[in-house]
């Protein structure tokens, strides 16, 4: 249970992540708010998973989860500029969390 609720975490963080900069620097009312909701919701996810997951293992799940998402929604949908070598990296970071968990 608390790896799935590592992964929906870092999904949310990904979801923060997207609401911050599409809050305009908090000038804008919805995307705030969801930044706040998600950012508590994945930040208590993280909390809830800790207690089975050691912490160096857990936070880089969550990190690596949430920065391969932020990085494919800017890709996918934000126009943000997309590479090879910027999805050999994204690649690498995913390699890296799957291994975090078979080797934990």
């Amino acid at each position: 249970m608390a790896w799935i609720v590592l992964v929906l975490s870092g999904l949310l963080e990904t979801a923060w992540a997207v609401a911050l900069d599409r809050s305009a620097g908090f000038s804008r009312p919805l995307p705030s708010v969801v930044f706040v909701v998600a950012l508590v919701c994945s930040m208590a996810g993280l909390a809830y998973a800790l207690r089975d997951i050691p912490v160096g293992t857990g936070y880089a799940v969550w990190v690596g989860i949430g920065a391969v998402g932020t990085a494919l929604v800017g890709m996918l949908a934000l126009n943000e500029p997309t590479s090879l070598p910027r999805i050999l990296c994204l690649l690498l970071v995913i390699a890296g969390v799957v291994g975090l968990k078979f080797f934990h």
